[in-house]
């Protein structure tokens, strides 16, 4: 459950200009019958770095069947448009493990080595094979290029490398046209959205991850809207049809701009 919630929140960060800005997304995320989640992501764009940092919590009657309590941190350098990562932090919660892993990398954004603990105050340091491809960095890397390129070009297709320390798998994003969206009782936005899938490839390694759940025939759609305001395009919904607790929902809240 809590990496198909996750990737929803990670896809909702579309956006950059040619100056400084920061932008936070407050979420309410449901699963199945529940009011499961809420979420916060914050993204700091310069043009020479990016700082991306989310955080989850179950909330409700759901937390005490799941209490999951999560954050990642990802920041990085930008250099000719080329996103290269510099430290990756995350830490969570459940209600049988305390995991927390942080990841070093080179001046070539290349892992490097990772210190792990779980449920322990001992830690575990482990040195990283290198990745098959040169461009494979973290999943919040990767979707802070999507940034750029969704900004400039205004559509969403694209392949990106990922490799987390432990797996090489591929994410694929696909245009879906346009859609109207509804404003409801969790949400103000609304209009005619820009939608886009996403979904993850294993590579042919076969992962038992809620991750690879997102197929070709199961992806993860979301909509795109653009602020009234400051004419920033942002994620209004996201959403998932089939998760082992039923369908996911994810609705943008409130949207705050630092610029």
């Amino acid at each position: 459950m809590k990496k198909s919630i996750l990737t929803a929140i990670f896809i909702s960060l579309f956006n950059t200009s040619a100056h400084a800005y920061n932008i936070t997304h407050h979420f309410t995320v449901f699963l199945g019958p529940f009011n499961a989640s809420n979420a916060s992501f914050n993204y700091d764009i310069t043009p020479n770095t990016y700082y991306i940092k989310s955080i989850v919590n179950t909330d409700g009657f759901f937390s005490t069947l799941y209490p999951f309590t999560a954050e990642y941190i990802t920041t990085g350098n930008i250099k000719k448009e080329q996103f290269t990562t510099t430290s990756y932090k995350s830490y969570s919660e459940s209600r049988f493990n305390t995991r927390h892993k942080e990841m070093f990398y080179d001046k070539n954004g290349k892992p490097t080595y990772r210190i792990s603990s779980k449920n322990t105050l001992s830690k575990q340091t482990e040195i990283l094979p290198p990745p098959d491809n040169v461009h494979t960095t973290d999943l919040q890397t990767v979707l802070a290029d999507m940034i750029v390129q969704y900004t400039k070009l205004k559509f969403c297709n694209a392949r990106k490398h990922v490799f987390d320390g432990k797996k090489r798998f591929d994410i694929i994003f696909n245009d879906e046209g346009t859609e109207y969206i509804e404003a409801n009782e969790y949400t103000n936005y609304s209009g005619k959205a820009i939608k886009c899938s996403i979904y993850a490839d294993d590579l042919g390694n076969g992962y038992d991850d809620l991750i690879f759940r997102l197929t070709p025939q199961n992806p993860m759609y979301f909509w795109i809207l653009e602020d009234t305001k400051t004419k920033l395009p942002f994620i209004a919904k996201i959403e998932n049809k089939s998760t082992p607790l039923g369908s996911l929902v994810v609705y943008t809240n409130n949207i705050k701009i630092k610029d």
